[in-house]
């Protein structure tokens, strides 16, 4: 397939070289990706961490290998890049107010029902699923670190996931 130089093909497509200039554009792009959502947890020398992601995929069956990708800009930044274990809990339909928590601003722990994992890594009981992970790897990706982990255990129950797509949470309606 040959891609010419007009910037509108079939169906209405914008196509654009992502640059500077193009910016909303590509994220605009990018959200047309439904993602599922998930709250990441670390312990820090200050306390219980969390952050809402949605740069959360499986890599591995066999070693079970997870990864996820948190922004250099983030001021959590630093705490995730310097954990050796991390949960990731995967949300519920009914959990976009837990995923509030986590965003910047939010409320974070405070009255928040929560233990400690073998590792100290704070867990969140009730989510969809959960993956308690050491570190494996990180890798630089621009903007971004990759962060792969080892599932030391996992933990699922039925339930809807809680979807995001083009800026807004949702649901998946299934047949």
């Amino acid at each position: 397939m040959t891609i010419s130089a007009d910037t509108t093909h079939a169906h209405n497509e914008n196509v654009f070289i992502p640059d500077a200039t193009t910016a909303r554009h590509y994220r605009t792009a990018l959200g047309a990706f439904t993602t599922g959502v998930t709250v990441v947890t670390a312990k820090t020398p200050a306390g219980p961490i969390g952050m809402t992601v949605n740069s959360f995929t499986s890599v591995s069956l066999d070693p079970p290998l997870v990864l996820w990708s948190p922004a250099k800009s983030s001021s959590r930044y630093a705490a995730f890049t310097g954990a050796s274990h991390f949960a990731i809990h995967v949300l519920s339909a009914d959990q976009d107010l837990l995923s509030a928590r986590f965003t910047r601003g939010g409320l974070g722990f405070d009255e928040l029902h929560w233990l400690d994992n073998l590792e100290g890594v704070p867990v969140i009981p009730g989510t969809l699923a959960r993956f308690e992970c050491e570190l494996a790897s990180m890798h630089d990706a621009g903007d971004h670190t990759l962060i792969l982990g080892r599932v030391l255990r996992a933990a699922h129950r039925e339930g809807d996931p809680l979807c995001f797509s083009r800026g807004t949470f949702g649901r998946f309606q299934g047949h």
